[in-house]
């Protein structure tokens, strides 16, 4: 019997639950769930910019953790893209949805090329 997951920190709570190709009922689609962990992941590393170490200490988990969640997350969302199938948001995996994690706005995210000076 596998260990339980542990309850991961979330910081959004979207709207939005379905995504698809717009012209086709959703009947017609194949559909592909992504966690709200999952969605969380990609949100912290391409869209605020955080590093894989900062974005895990986020959610609470461990940084090998969290690359299997943003892994997982990035193939959904390319497999959706790719083969034209609508993109549920489930919430399967135990969360806490922490909107004051978020205070921040990104202010204080890590900037890529900043290491080597690509920009200024």
């Amino acid at each position: 019997m596998p260990r339980p997951k542990r309850c991961r920190k979330i910081c959004l709570d979207p709207n939005h639950k379905i995504f698809k190709p717009q012209g086709t009922p959703l009947s017609e689609l194949s559909i592909i769930e992504m966690e709200l962990d999952e969605l969380e992941a990609l949100r912290l590393s391409d869209l605020e910019g955080f590093s894989q170490g900062q974005s895990a200490e986020k959610m609470d988990v461990s940084q090998p953790t969290f690359n299997r969640i943003l892994s997982s997350a990035r193939h959904k969302s390319a497999k959706s893209l790719i083969d034209g199938a609508a993109l549920k948001i489930a919430r399967n995996v135990p969360h806490t949805i922490d909107p004051d994690a978020r205070k921040d706005h990104g202010r204080n995210r890590s900037r890529r090329g900043k290491e080597t000076g690509d920009r200024a």
